[in-house]
């Protein structure tokens, strides 16, 4: 299957990228390739880095940036790791990091990878198909508190207690193997009244899974600081998040970093002698606009926040 993935916020993510011919530049999740083609365009004599744990993104984003070889260096590991890419590379700051936290269109719609609640295969959902923990480990394994607490944080399902309850139910009787077998134990735990014009019943869940599997606000939350460090002064951090947990992380990351100032709020001067690292760009997050919602359905949800370093 190809790999598909349409960019979202794409010229408004290149805008406040600020891009500098001679900069240089990494993107983080690099998909498909379709953020990264236009910072590579905009190049001279500058340079960009792509990271990716996904092989066939890796391979995809091989062939869509090709015509860009002597400027693009393209890596397979988590953006976690960038730190270390970039000191193996020599490079010690950079002048813009992007991160686009949403899950491709190939992922969804590639039936075996399991992330899709549309079509029945095996419970997988590894963003790195190298790890050995797969969805069907957390379903099976995991006790019926700590799913309900996945489903209830991650999911944000008001139903998550009755989801875990009957998760647990029904692999007493044989372990659940594949996506339709957990979103039957989803509907089971869902009243038929409450599943009309909701969306799909299992789509928090599954969400949630995801979230767990592939620790993405754990390594969001452990990794914002230091990419905001590795920033040259003027240099930009824009991501795009898709959960209201994520863009909450984002915020309150940002924000400290403008204002790290830890002083009682009657103290009249600062004594803590906390700088600002930088400034917040967005106020408030951008939003894909109506034509962009319109033309592509899985960008609703989507924010980009902008920092930059002082």
């Amino acid at each position: 299957m190809t790999f598909k993935h349409i960019s979202i916020l794409l010229d408004e993510t290149i805008e406040h990228l600020n891009i500098n011919p001679e900069g240089i530049y990494v993107d983080g999740t690099l998909g498909g390739g379709g953020h990264s083609y236009e910072i590579a365009k905009r190049l001279t004599d500058g340079r960009l880095i792509g990271i990716d744990q996904d092989e066939a993104a890796i391979q995809a984003a091989k062939d869509r940036l090709s015509d860009f070889r002597d400027k693009v260096t393209i890596v397979r590991s988590n953006y976690s790791e960038m730190g270390e890419v970039l000191k193996e590379l020599g490079i010690p700051k950079v002048n813009g990091i992007l991160l686009d936290l949403g899950v491709s269109s190939y992922q969804l719609d590639t039936p075996e990878r399991g992330f899709s609640y549309k079509e029945d295969a095996p419970l997988d959902m590894r963003m790195d198909t190298r790890a050995s923990i797969t969805a069907k480990d957390i379903i099976n394994n995991y006790s019926e508190m700590e799913l309900y607490r996945i489903i209830r944080d991650y999911g944000e399902d008001k139903f998550a207690k009755n989801i875990a309850k009957h998760i647990v139910r029904m692999r007493e009787e044989k372990p659940l193997e594949t996506t339709f077998e957990l979103t039957e134990a989803v509907k089971a735990a869902i009243p038929m009244k409450l599943r009309i014009n909701t969306g799909h019943p299992a789509k928090r869940t599954f969400q949630a899974i995801r979230i767990e599997l592939n620790k993405e606000l754990d390594v969001l939350k452990d990794t914002l600081q230091d990419m905001i460090d590795l920033l040259s002064p003027g240099g930009r951090l824009c991501i795009i998040t898709f959960h209201s947990l994520e863009d909450r992380i984002v915020k309150s990351i940002f924000k400290t970093n403008e204002n790290p100032c830890i002083c009682p709020p009657g103290f009249p001067v600062c004594v803590c002698g906390k700088e600002p690292s930088g400034k917040v760009i967005t106020r408030k997050p951008i939003l894909p606009s109506m034509e962009e919602i319109e033309y592509n359905k899985r960008s609703k949800s989507a924010k980009l926040r902008v920092f930059e370093k002082n």
